[in-house]
């Protein structure tokens, strides 16, 4: 939100008030020598008299650390509102932090990372990491706002240092790099063409040494140098507001920290990582167009891992009631048994909207269990479903009902479900918590989603539960997977999806996918085939659309022929893949990663937005073309193209031609890349017949790598590969540079591939 007209006034009735001065520094826990926390009092005129400490107002501004490297400030005018909710969970780590204060400045210190705030001249606050300020709060930066209506805000300014970029702000499909941009953190069901996202996180990563996180689950307005271009200003109508400086020092390392803040992802089951089919949106079906199109994909040699039912696996008018339409689907129970009998698991489409003629309304709204307007009647409205109404997640209550439907669902052999929608919440309403509205707007996906996760956690096992979401904000990260919304049936779309989904993974998501082919509309057989590859060299793969089929035979032929090639594809890398997935439960980094990610340091990698890395070693550069012309970027050093063996040495940039079976696809070197010896399911033993294939070691090099429960590692010595197993007592021990290196007792066997050098 803009206050300012220009850079000397103010917008029409705004008024601004700034701290200009420290008049005391309280460091709790302790003496001037050291403590825990700081409190500083700030009034926001200078005081020269007694008489200037009549009036306000004077901004309380507390800094605190919850671990490591990370620095908590709250700003806060009134305090005096009964505390508001819904708030984000967050974890602390125990933290040897140090306050201290003198005549010119008062400092907490947490691990490398120091707020300074100046007690002598200029009002400033500058964030410190090995004697380097990372970013400051200059005058009138902080301060407190009011608009001509009245509203009340906490405004702060972060500087952005030159050449510094911004990335992050949840799944966003504009331009990769935030710089410029104004992004309102509100969930909206707006498809992906436009500035409205489906998941919103007010945390921003920057390639400077730090991000930033806004304490705040309702809505924060950024204006990312897009206000006072030098600075990254974020906004919230509230009393207090708190923010965290997320020190890395490398963006990797800022996503770990952030993501041991707010919640690392699950780590999702190995079979999610293979096909998704689906019957589309508003397409017809019953379970024989069903069987025709899981039969037709074993005809063609198609691997197949999970099949999707969407809306109108219920009946019209009645979403959601959970119960099968008996019109079409009689016999539920036997149609997913024989569905399971093809080794297929099952996903059906919910939501947590209830239509009024659904007989859970009356049930619900009996019980209590619908969000209710401030005057005791339930909130309704006709936009999506007739008369519909919300689940009032915030009452546990509801929440156990809600989940005893889904359990009913597990009974008769669902396996997943994909938690459409949870944007549309209003806030003239009264949740059953008492909280917030305009905070429980955004938070609401949050309950949602864990909800039905933790149903699916509970009655399918720890490592076991995957959704397929499509709404989320700061910590919806724990419960994967999720995708990225309504695109079209385009080159544009296909790109602005990509945008979205590494936004998504430089705002602490682990796992993304998309709608191959895309949703709205029907692709032309050229577009389908170039999104095929790009679908399957994605964490999680859906073939998924609206009111047409996505079965590739309906394309042509040479839809089924690519579609085939990049599933097996896949499906062999998955030692390499599901080693990256456990990366993102550990650590908090995304299975696809944006260049920046990966190449901090080279600033050719800076603004890429239509290539990634699958994992830390693959490079992917989907085609956007029919004719399938590519122009993509090669860091430093000899790359390997995967299908083909050329080589590339970079860095620089690369045109190409590709044909449809074909992608620029390439190992970084030095890496050493698991590849499995089963094509035709994700989920099988990784180690059992894997090839570790060692792309340009150089000599003297030693690489680990893990495939499945089994480490491996690889050494160049001299113009030899030698191999060894971590455990020299398993059956997988390996004979130390045999060029083909059998497990003991036969078990298995190891492979290597010298590929390049």
């Amino acid at each position: 939100m803009k206050f300012t007209d220009g850079y000397w006034l103010l917008r029409e009735g705004v008024t601004t008030a700034h701290p200009v001065e420290v008049l005391d520094v309280d460091a709790t826990g302790g003496t001037a020598a050291g403590g825990g926390t700081l409190e500083i009092h700030a009034p926001t005129r200078p005081v020269r008299h007694r008489g200037d400490l009549l009036k306000g107002p004077v901004v309380t501004i507390t800094a605190h650390t919850p671990m490591p490297d990370v620095i908590g400030v709250t700003l806060t005018h009134f305090e005096g509102g009964r505390p508001p909710g819904p708030v984000f969970e967050l974890t602390g780590q125990e933290t040897a932090a140090r306050a201290e204060y003198d005549d010119e400045h008062a400092t907490l210190t947490s691990g490398a990372l120091s707020v300074r705030v100046a007690r002598t001249g200029p009002w400033r606050v500058d964030f410190l990491a090995h004697g380097r300020v990372l970013t400051s709060s200059g005058p009138k930066g902080m301060g407190i706002v009011r608009d001509g209506t009245g509203a009340h805000y906490l405004r702060e300014q972060l500087g952005l240092g030159v050449g510094t970029h911004v990335y992050g702000l949840g799944e966003r499909f504009g331009p990769l790099v935030k710089n410029g941009q104004v992004v309102d953190i509100w969930n909206a069901d707006g498809g992906t063409a436009t500035e409205q996202a489906y998941k919103n996180v007010p945390f921003y990563l920057t390639d400077a040494g730090y991000g930033v996180f806004v304490d705040h689950p309702g809505k924060v307005s950024f204006e990312v140098g897009s206000e006072t271009v030098s600075r990254v200003q974020f906004s919230a109508e509230t009393q207090q507001l708190t923010y965290y400086v997320v020190h890395g020092p490398t963006p990797k390392e800022i996503l770990r920290k952030y993501t041991a803040l707010t919640g690392r992802p699950a780590l999702p089951p190995a079979w999610s990582f293979g096909l998704w089919l689906s019957t589309s949106f508003t397409t017809s079906y019953d379970e024989e167009t069903v069987t025709s199109f899981i039969d037709g994909m074993r005809e063609r040699g198609l691997p197949l891992s999970v099949f999707h039912f969407d809306c109108f696996w219920m009946r019209e008018f009645q979403w959601c009631d959970f119960r099968w339409d008996p019109r079409v689907f009689p016999d539920p129970e036997g149609m997913l048994a024989r569905l399971k009998e093809k080794g297929l698991r099952i996903c059906v489409w919910i939501n947590p909207y209830i239509a009024q003629r659904s007989p859970l309304f009356a049930e619900g709204k009996e019980l209590g269990h619908l969000l209710r307007r401030p005057d005791g009647s339930v909130w309704q409205w006709d936009l999506w479903q007739p008369g519909m109404a919300l689940v009032d997640f915030t009452s546990p209550a509801a929440r156990d009902w809600y989940a005893a439907k889904l359990e009913a669902l597990l009974a008769q052999g669902v396996d997943c479900f994909k938690t459409d929608f949870g944007e549309r919440v209003p806030v003239d309403v009264a949740w059953a918590d008492g909280s917030d509205p305009e905070r429980m707007h955004n938070y609401y996906t949050h309950l949602y989603n864990r909800t039905v996760f933790e149903v699916l956690r509970k009655h399918r096992g720890e490592g076991e539960a995957v959704l397929f979401a499509r709404s989320a904000t700061a910590g919806g990260q724990q419960f994967p997977v999720h995708w990225g919304g309504d695109c079209e049936a385009t080159y544009e779309s296909m790109a602005e999806s990509l945008r979205g989904g590494l936004s998504l993974g430089l705002s602490g998501f682990g796992y993304w996918s998309h709608d191959i082919g895309g949703f709205e509309g029907t692709p032309t057989p050229a577009l389908f085939k170039r999104w095929l590859a790009f679908g399957l060299l994605s964490s999680h793969s859906r073939l998924h659309g609206s009111s047409t089929y996505r079965v590739p035979w309906l394309f042509d032929e040479e839809s089924v022929d690519v579609l085939r090639l990049f599933t097996r594809l896949k499906l062999t890398l998955m030692p390499y893949l599901y080693e990256a997935a456990r990366t993102a439960h550990a650590e908090g980094l995304p299975v696809m990663r944006a260049m920046a990610l990966e190449f901090p340091d080279d600033p050719g990698c800076a603004h890429l937005e239509r290539q990634y890395m699958l994992g830390p070693d693959l490079l992917v550069a989907p085609v956007f073309s029919d004719e399938g012309d590519v122009t993509y970027y090669v860091p430093e050093g000899t790359w390997t193209h995967l299908l083909s063996g050329r080589t590339v040495t970079g860095p620089r940039w690369v045109r190409e031609r590709h044909g449809f079976s074909s992608v620029p696809l390439l190992v970084r070197p030095g890496a050493v890349v698991p590849v499995g010896a089963v094509d035709d399911r994700p989920d099988y033993a990784h180690a059992d017949g894997v090839t570790l294939r060692a792309y340009g070691l150089e000599r003297g090099a030693r690489v680990t790598v893990r495939a499945g429960d089994v480490t491996f590692t690889v050494v160049r010595e001299g113009d030899t590969l030698r191999a060894s197993c971590g455990d020299p007592s398993a059956p997988w021990a390996l004979a130390a540079g045999e060029r083909v290196a059998r497990a003991a007792a036969g078990t298995g066997s190891l492979t290597l591939e010298p590929a390049s050098g």
